[in-house]
C-alpha cells in the first residue's frame, strides 16, 4: 500500500483556538493508514473575507497516509463536524476548525468537492510560512518551491507566532 506525503492546512478562530487545533491533530493521527510527522508552528493571523471576526491560529500538519485524496478529504469533514464545526456554513465565516488538504505529495487532483493542490495556497501566507516550518514542497503546477512562492506572494498580512508547536 502506498504512502504518500501530505500537508494539511490547521485554523480556528473560535474559543479554545490552539485547544481546537491540538485536538484535530490527535484524532488525524488516529486516522487509518495515517501518521503525523510534522506540525508547524502555531501562527495568529488576520482574517480573510469577512474581517470582523477574530483572529486565527494556523498551521501546517505533515501526514503520511495511503487515503486517497477524497477519503482524506472526508475524514478531514468528519474531524471538523466532531468538533463543533456545522456541515454548512458562510464563505469566510468564522469556524472552530478549518482542515484543508494543501498538497498531496507532487499529484494533482481535480473533482467537484476538491482541488489539490490548494487553489489559494500560492496567495496565503498564513499557508506558506508555517509550511516552510516544516519543508520546502515544489508546487507541482507551478512549478516553484514554497520559498519561492512566498517571494513572489502579494499577501501583506502580518502573523504572529504563539506557539512553538504542538504535540504529535
Amino acid at each position: 500500500m502506498p504512502m504518500y506525503k501530505v500537508y494539511l492546512g490547521i485554523g480556528s478562530n473560535i474559543g479554545n483556538r490552539l485547544g481546537h487545533l491540538q485536538e484535530a491533530v490527535d484524532r488525524i493521527a488516529l486516522l487509518e493508514n495515517t501518521s503525523v510527522d510534522k506540525v508547524s508552528s502555531i501562527y495568529m493571523t488576520e482574517p480573510v473575507g469577512e474581517t470582523e471576526q477574530d483572529r486565527f491560529y494556523n498551521g501546517v500538519v505533515l501526514l503520511e497516509t495511503s487515503l486517497p485524496p477524497e477519503e482524506l478529504r472526508r475524514q478531514c469533514k468528519i474531524i471538523e463536524q466532531e468538533l463543533g464545526r456545522p456541515d454548512a456554513y458562510p464563505r469566510w465565516s468564522p469556524r472552530v476548525i478549518d482542515l484543508d488538504i494543501l498538497l498531496y505529495d507532487d499529484r494533482c487532483f481535480q473533482s467537484e468537492t476538491l482541488s489539490i493542490p490548494h487553489q489559494e495556497l500560492h496567495h496565503r501566507k498564513f499557508v506558506l510560512i508555517p509550511l516552510l516550518d516544516i519543508a520546502n514542497p515544489l508546487h507541482p503546477v507551478k512549478h516553484q518551491t514554497i520559498l519561492e512562492l512566498l517571494g513572489c506572494c502579494t499577501d501583506r498580512s502580518v502573523l504572529i507566532r504563539v506557539k512553538g508547536r504542538i504535540e504529535i
